[in-house]
């Protein structure tokens, strides 16, 4: 394909939202770029769960198959490199990779997902993913019944811990500084038979990635399997803020019921502007790409001038 060619759409980002968008707009027959830097927030995830005929697939087997897929549509290309500028022009928009080549489109779905803000703790990065986790809907199965500790705070560690609590009721609460939760969490904590350590964590033990322990400040060691918390994210990509994209208080990225941004010629899609799974991505994924073509649809039946 023609890389110089005004495209009717730029999608960013080449993930399972990303592509889910590319499919629905090359079987609409437009022609679609999709630009892709190969660096998933799932890399580290050995398996995918909880997602219909993919159960226990490895997440970049699922993205092989999909890229291969939407690749068999004409009207897509696939470019892989960074997207690291967005311009707004007449005609839609100019995207600048880091490569200094330049793409046009009437359109923009962004697709480029979250970066998390990973601890300084010994251990934490080889372990993020494989077993310390953010989602029991996607992972928990796997790890029922097994010692869990929560590393949380505050709300966060009792609204997590409750929820956890439906797989396993061996859960030690790491708290990693001193204790937010207040008396009644801690009374209801306590009857359960939950431990809270406030110790801050020196370093979590594991074996490829797989955790053995967490070992605290004060000397404590701590066997234990798996781990759960909810990390800071920013977003991966900040050209749609500096397209007029507005973020959420949780820093996603605002969207409407099509997913449509502030920006009435972008829309976002996947963990960027959803919540983070990876059904949930091919779903927003499809949404997007539906609702593009029909603004595309709308826009070729809108006269621009007076019919004599």
């Amino acid at each position: 394909m023609n890389y110089e060619k005004q495209f009717d759409v730029i999608i960013i980002g080449g993930s399972y939202a990303g592509l889910s968008a590319a499919m629905t707009l090359g079987r609409a027959l437009r022609n679609v770029l999709v630009i892709d830097s190969g660096t998933p927030c799932n890399r580290n995830t050995p398996f995918s769960h909880n997602f219909l005929t993919q159960d226990g697939v490895p997440p970049q087997e699922i993205s092989r198959i999909a890229k291969e897929q939407v690749l068999q549509y004409p009207t897509i290309a696939f470019y892989e490199g960074i997207a690291i500028e967005g311009t707004q022009t007449s005609e839609g928009f100019e995207i600048l990779t880091s490569c200094r080549q330049h793409f046009k489109s009437k359109k923009l779905i962004f697709a480029t997902g979250l970066q998390d803000q990973l601890p300084k703790i010994e251990g934490f990065t080889p372990c993020w993913g494989v077993s310390i986790l953010h989602c029991p809907y996607c992972h928990g199965y796997e790890v029922k019944h097994q010692k869990t500790a929560i590393i949380a705070n505050g709300e966060t560690a009792f609204e997590l811990t409750k929820m956890i609590s439906n797989w396993t009721k061996e859960i030690t609460i790491f708290t990693n500084g001193v204790c937010m939760l207040s008396d009644k969490q801690i009374a209801i904590l306590s009857n359960l038979d939950i431990t809270i350590i406030e110790s801050p964590i020196q370093e979590i033990k594991h074996t490829d990635g797989f955790l053995k322990s967490i070992k605290t400040e004060n000397g404590t060691s701590i066997v234990l399997s798996v781990a759960y918390t909810r990390l800071p994210a920013t977003q991966q990509c900040n050209i749609p803020q500096t397209l007029a994209c507005s973020l959420t208080e949780e820093g996603k990225i605002e969207v409407n019921e099509s997913l449509q941004t502030t920006n009435s010629g972008i829309w976002a899609c996947g963990d960027c502007s959803s919540f983070r799974s990876v059904p949930t991505a091919v779903y927003t994924g499809a949404i997007a790409g539906k609702s593009v073509n029909k603004i595309l649809t709308e826009e070729a039946f809108t006269p621009t001038a007076s019919l004599t």
